[in-house]
């Protein structure tokens, strides 16, 4: 009874270990000349919010079950929304564990789909 008891248990503690092995961290990174408020970033789980995010500044990192090296981004600049809308992840491959950086750009144009851009920085 007791080695059932003890199998159970490291069961139960190698699955609820291994969930937090396959998380993915990202922060933002804005290498623009604008200032981002309300920020959104969707990487196929669900929306995530991040503080707001000044012109040369980092964000700190927020732990993703899934992530790809581009994701679903919103934010504002001056009020005006702005957007990057991934197609769809086909063919894509998730990040494995480990830090990340989405670095994300604004160029002057005024279009909301097309203004922004994003890099992947591994870490």
């Amino acid at each position: 009874m007791n080695k059932i008891l003890i199998l159970i248990l490291s069961i139960a503690a190698c699955i609820s270990c291994s969930k937090d092995e396959f998380k993915s961290n990202i922060r933002l990174s804005n290498i623009s000349q604008y200032d981002f408020q309300n920020i959104v970033v969707n990487t196929t789980t669900g929306n995530t919010d991040f503080e707001d995010l000044n012109s040369g500044q980092k964000t700190a990192y927020k732990s993703f079950d899934k992530a790809y090296r581009y994701a679903f981004i919103e934010l504002e600049i001056d009020g005006k929304t702005y957007t990057l809308q991934p197609t769809d992840y086909v063919g894509e491959t998730a990040l494995e564990n480990g830090n990340y950086t989405y670095q994300i750009d604004a160029n002057d144009s005024l279009e909301q789909y097309g203004r922004l851009s994003l890099t992947l920085i591994e870490e």
